[in-house]
């Protein structure tokens, strides 16, 4: 499905050009780093004349790290400031991680969301090292210092500390979704096996609030901030 959308009803403006009071930042791709992201975000904050913010989120997810930076700004920005989270075509895995740390979740009736979980994934090239003959050779301080070693099977002590890794990993992203979301952890765990839903079914499971898209955010976050008159979306400069 395609994510195109043409904005109708309100003009799109940089910081620079035109001081507005609804900011929008907008995350795409995959999260890899949150610098960009908490810059713009505690621009807006801090800028009186914004009175909401819209986090825009196209993204399948990332990174683990930055995903909780993001998260655990948006959590204290929305102490200050109405943050509204807009998803567009995918806002999946690290995407719904950031989403859920709003103030409200506004989603596409075909947006793909959820995938609450975490994954890890290695290649193992013993036989293709055998054929080329290479021959690796490991001096290492501990036992496990080389776990993962693309170079030799997975030993099963170490598939046991890989997994007791992913599933505390796991648990974080969920107790973090049942505190942002107001729901129960049992609740959320039962929806956090890693499968994806549409923007139809995440609101019956209050994963998300409403159905619409950034035009219908915009306006929700206006009445949420109480803005009177013209509401007038502004993005930040680019770097």
């Amino acid at each position: 499905l395609g994510s195109g959308m043409v904005m109708k009803h309100f003009k799109q403006t940089s910081l620079s050009a035109d001081k507005g009071n609804i900011g929008i930042v907008e995350i795409k791709g995959v999260i890899l780093s949150s610098r960009k992201i908490i810059q713009d975000l505690k621009k807006f904050r801090d800028d009186d004349a914004i009175k909401a913010i819209i986090l825009r989120i196209d993204s399948p997810g990332g990174g683990i790290g930055p995903s909780q930076e993001i998260y655990r700004e948006i959590m204290k920005i929305r102490q200050d400031k109405k943050i509204i989270a807009s998803m567009g075509s995918v806002a999946a895995s690290g995407g719904y991680y950031i989403a859920c740390a709003t103030s409200g979740i506004v989603a596409n009736p075909g947006t793909i969301t959820g995938s609450i979980g975490v994954i890890m994934e290695y290649a193992n090239l013993m036989d293709i090292a055998k054929k080329i003959g290479i021959s690796p050779v490991v001096i290492k301080s501990g036992e496990f210092k080389d776990m993962g070693s693309p170079l030799r099977e997975l030993k099963e002590s170490e598939k046991k500390i890989f997994q007791s890794l992913v599933d505390e990993l796991h648990m974080q992203f969920v107790k973090d979704v049942a505190k942002a979301r107001h729901m129960n952890v049992q609740s959320v765990a039962k929806l956090a096996d890693g499968r994806v839903y549409t923007g139809q079914k995440a609101l019956r499971l209050k994963l998300i609030d409403r159905l619409g898209n950034l035009d219908d955010a915009l306006e929700w976050a206006g009445e949420m901030a109480r803005i009177k008159g013209k509401l007038k979306p502004v993005y930040p400069d680019e770097d």
